[in-house]
């Protein structure tokens, strides 16, 4: 995977078309964390270059599925953010799991972002988990669920709630950090 002396590239993907959603703040929360670790990062813009659903005509030959790939490729480690809608992750997060193989993804490290309208849930972080995993990536033991994520955020865009922070701040580290040991 490279020289670990070169910095990490962690690629953010969010699971709405919209990067200014909840869960594409709490994406840019955590690659900022990230960022101030050392870390490089990316984020496929959905909005910008959507993907089209897996099988329809055309697919195989979409230049944002390319882009996309292309993208996963020249990534250490991912950083998935999806909302939870009907008690699993977005059909937008689902989709671009879909595009995803082991030759894109093997041996890197995941970590997993869920928020959600009302109570907690771990549905979105499990579903997301086993996706991960069934194209070979090492998901980190530490994740984010965001509960209320009306009420999450201050004016400044900022988390009210110290311990999400907390979790934020430790699933960065775990990220960049065994990102780096998977690199030797």
């Amino acid at each position: 995977m490279g020289d670990v002396s070169e910095p990490i590239v962690v690629m953010g993907i969010c699971g709405s078309y919209d990067l200014d959603s909840a869960n594409g703040r709490m994406l840019e929360i955590m690659l900022e964390e990230c960022e101030a670790l050392g870390a490089e990062t990316v984020i496929w813009d959905h909005g910008s270059y959507p993907l089209p659903l897996v099988g329809a005509e055309g697919c195989w030959e979409d230049e944002n599925v390319k882009g996309f790939q292309e993208m996963a490729i020249s990534a250490d480690a991912f950083v998935l953010s999806s909302p939870e809608y009907h008690g699993t992750m977005s059909g937008v997060m689902k989709n671009s799991l879909d595009w995803l193989y082991s030759k894109h993804t093997s041996g890197k490290v995941f970590g997993l972002i869920c928020t959600l309208g009302g109570q907690s849930s771990n549905n979105t972080l499990n579903h997301m988990r086993i996706a991960a995993r069934w194209i070979h990536g090492w998901v980190t033991p530490e994740q984010v669920a965001v509960p209320n994520i009306k009420h999450a955020f201050e004016e400044d865009g900022s988390l009210v709630d110290e311990s999400i922070k907390s979790r934020v701040i430790d699933m960065a580290s775990s990220i960049v950090h065994n990102t780096v040991k998977l690199r030797r």
